[in-house]
């Protein structure tokens, strides 16, 4: 991490533009132009309406370059397959700049959208969630890196003998594998939650864990307030708000203090944070 500071944006949008792509895109732009290291896309089961944060993501890719993408996946009622695929793919369109934010969904409301079961405490659906973040880890690396052969005048596309089987079984999943997505780009796409249960927290303790320490903060929060709390051991800040204001005064002044880099210095999402690319478990 060295001794600068890293900032996301928490992207929002209500009314018409929460449903137009030109504004996400806009959003992501600009998010870009102030050289953040990522932005989330919200997510969730209930409450207002709103576009698929995982597709969001993916239709944006394409228009960015360098700012890491970050959608919100409720996990308590989803699949980890579906969601490995959907995050490698992300991964594999954006060049590497991929991760997922892993969020739980304690609402006995949110339950009967589906109608397949009920909902145990919050504290047992994090210990869910773990397991989640597991399975995914271990689908991403069901492929090898060279599992791709592509030799059309053979005829062969994978290398069989580097697909594995991942055989996971706990209390929650039991998941053979292999995915149907090549290994992505980062190895692991970066994983993010409230809970350490990935590569970072989001949270308002630094000590709490070994992991990078993102805390939250509103477009009001001053450079100084930044530099003293990233003083304290918080890895980064993932802000609210104007962004504008954000990537127009904030990143400046930061900038001036010499906290904060002028360009992008690389090109994954992982190495931009100072995390290495994970090595595959089953090669």
């Amino acid at each position: 991490m060295g001794t600068r500071l890293h900032l996301a944006a928490a992207l929002d949008a209500t009314g018409e533009e929460a449903f137009t792509a030109p504004h996400w895109a806009g959003l992501v732009r600009e998010a870009e132009h102030g050289t953040l290291d990522f932005v989330t896309f919200g997510d969730s089961l209930g409450g207002r309406p709103g576009l698929d944060a995982v597709l969001t993501a993916a239709r944006v890719a394409p228009l960015t370059t360098h700012v890491g993408l970050v959608p919100t996946a409720v996990v308590t009622h989803t699949e980890p397959f579906h969601l490995s695929k959907a995050i490698a793919t992300l991964d594999h369109v954006s060049r590497g700049r991929a991760g997922v934010q892993l969020t739980v969904a304690p609402d006995p409301a949110d339950a009967q959208h589906f109608g397949r079961r009920t909902v145990g405490p919050e504290p047992e659906l994090w210990d869910e969630a773990r397991d989640y973040a597991e399975v995914l880890r271990r689908l991403w690396d069901s492929w090898e890196d060279d599992a791709e052969i592509r030799d059309a005048a053979t005829g062969r596309f994978i290398d069989r003998e580097k697909l594995h089987y991942i055989d996971f079984e706990g209390r929650w999943f039991k998941v053979r594998g292999p995915s149907i997505t090549p290994r992505p780009p980062q190895g692991h796409p970066l994983i993010a939650a409230s809970e350490p249960v990935g590569d970072i927290v989001f949270g308002d303790d630094p000590s709490v864990t070994d992991r990078l320490v993102f805390r939250d903060a509103d477009a009001a929060v001053s450079a100084d307030q930044l530099a003293a709390w990233h003083a304290e051991g918080f890895a980064g800040f993932r802000l609210h708000g104007d962004l504008r204001r954000i990537t127009r005064e904030l990143v400046p002044e930061l900038r001036e203090r010499g906290l904060f880099p002028t360009s992008y210095e690389h090109t994954t999402l992982r190495d931009r944070l100072g995390l290495a690319r994970p090595a595959n478990q089953f090669a």
